[in-house]
């Protein structure tokens, strides 16, 4: 009897399902764009109930698609993008969905930041405030919005909604709330000092159950199957914050392993199996996700977000786009145009602002008469890899080890960018075959708690194909140190304007 699996990977910008066999082969995928919305400066926001009906719109084509028998699908998993904050009332009602592109909360980290939080919150959690981190945002919701606090009855994380519009239960799992600064590492668990410190100690009755990823938390209810097509009872899996979801997806299962995903955020991760809070080289975030497996991460909402940002407002009505061709490629092939020089613009990718400083802006900086827009495309993309080398850096200050590279996101799909991160980082980088690493991690997850595989590593073995790899140019990687240089220098030196530049517009 064929068995297979389904993985959901609902992001910033898109929800996706992808329906698997147990190699990992790809039967079918459905995936709908995820409208946001700006209410103001620094507001990103999601319909809750628009997303709802996003999930079972995209569940429905993908099992039409596939045309396999419903009851062979013997297992679900979800991922979602990490922090942000979601909040449901009374019998699971809608009421604010914040994605992790939000920096409304700038002013709460600053007074935070005055209280010294993050020297509490760092030993507990291994993350200190920052401007779209969980805690930080519910601290501003009780402060800002006290009336939408007091009706929440539960606080979820983005792929937990999933969950509950599938089972009906309020379930959250380690990953996710570990990287998000919820809980107590390397214990996983939820802690009453740390949530003191934030000022949200009454919060503690509006967190859900935790679970491990793989573990089965409910199943598909009659209602869901009766509007998807799903088999009714199908077990469903607490699922993963989705950048270990990536990662995993992409044959990162190994400690002293490297994952680097190019999507709307920068993701940079070493698998470890310990947690260190006392090195003065402090990470971002850690994760757990296993017993004895955590991810050390580097991430910031610098990444791929910035083509995609360029390509709405720019590359979408050009001839070549309306001609039938995908905006992306032409952006490729632009950037395919221009050669790396020591003349060449550069550019911060800080749309939502830079590591540690929500108040940062995007700019090109060094831009001249005789540079066009295939020079404006390519800094573009060595901004976006500067900043991963940036975290990188940080990674292997914190004493995490590794000598290549597993690159996926959007820009693993590009065949000019991942050169580009092989030559910046001096590095090997391999592509994995699966593009949907974010859902295959998540049915990863499937399959374990399903019992069709031991554990994480088998089920990578199993799984994942390497598909492309690239070597790095020697001479490149020298061009590219001299550049990051300059482009750190620049962002140094761009911090008091961009401090005047978020005073005059409070």
């Amino acid at each position: 009897m064929s068995r297979y699996l389904l993985g959901i990977d609902v992001g910033n910008t898109v929800v996706k399902t992808v329906l698997f066999d147990t190699d990992g082969h790809e039967i079918a995928h459905a995936s709908r764009e995820a409208v946001s919305h700006c209410p103001a400066p620094g507001f990103v926001e999601r319909d809750i109930d628009q997303m709802r009906r996003d999930l079972i719109s995209v569940i429905s084509d993908v099992v039409k698609k596939a045309s396999v028998n419903a009851a062979d699908i013997v297992g679900i998993g979800s991922a979602g993008h990490g922090n942000g904050l979601y909040l449901l009332g009374d019998n699971g009602a809608a009421l604010l969905g914040i994605q992790s592109l939000d920096s409304r909360a700038n002013g709460m980290v600053r007074t935070l930041n005055s209280r010294n939080v993050g020297d509490v919150s760092y030993p507990i959690s291994g993350q200190r405030p920052w401007v779209s981190q969980t805690p930080v945002l519910m601290a501003w919701i009780k402060q800002e919005r006290p009336e939408i606090y007091a009706a929440t009855r539960t606080m979820l994380l983005c792929k937990d909604i999933v969950t509950h519009a599938l089972t009906g239960e309020l379930v959250s799992d380690i990953s996710d709330m570990g990287g998000c600064g919820m809980l107590r590492m390397p214990e996983n668990i939820y802690d009453d000092e740390l949530l003191a410190a934030f000022g949200i100690a009454d919060a503690r009755d509006k967190l859900p159950r935790l679970a491990s990823p793989s573990e089965i938390v409910g199943h598909v209810t009659a209602n869901i199957a009766a509007q998807t097509g799903l088999r009714e009872g199908t077990p469903v899996v607490a699922g993963f914050f989705d950048v270990i979801a990536s990662a995993l997806g992409s044959g990162v299962a190994r400690p002293e392993q490297a994952s680097m995903i190019v999507g709307t955020w920068s993701i940079n991760q070493i698998v470890v199996e310990d947690v260190d809070f006392t090195n003065p080289n402090e990470v971002f975030m850690s994760s757990g996700y296993d017993v004895g497996r955590f991810m050390s991460i580097e991430s910031s909402a610098t990444s791929a977000v910035n083509l995609e940002w360029v390509v709405r407002e720019f590359l979408e009505h050009d001839a070549e786009v309306a001609a039938g061709k995908s905006p992306f490629e032409h952006a490729n092939e632009l950037v395919a145009t221009s050669k790396a020089h020591a003349d060449a613009p550069f550019y911060h990718p800080y749309l939502y602002g830079a590591p540690g400083n929500g108040m940062a802006r995007a700019g090109f900086f060094g831009v001249g008469g005789w540079h066009g827009r295939a020079d404006m495309l390519r800094a573009i993309y060595e901004g976006v890899t500067f900043a991963h080398l940036a975290h990188m850096h940080r990674l292997k200050a914190s004493g995490a080890v590794f000598d290549r590279i597993i690159l996926s996101g959007g820009g693993a799909r590009s065949p000019i960018w991942p050169q580009i991160v092989a030559d910046m980082l001096g590095l090997p980088v391999t592509v994995a075959k699966c593009q949907e690493t974010g859902a295959l991690g998540a049915a990863m997850a499937a399959s374990i708690g399903v019992e069709i595989y031991r554990s994480y590593e088998q089920a990578a073995d199993a799984m994942v194909t390497m598909d492309r790899q690239y070597k790095p140019d020697t001479a490149m990687n020298a061009l590219y140190l001299k550049r990051f240089v300059v482009w750190h220098e620049l962002e140094t030196a761009m911090v008091p304007f961009w401090a005047k530049f978020s005073a005059a517009g409070a």
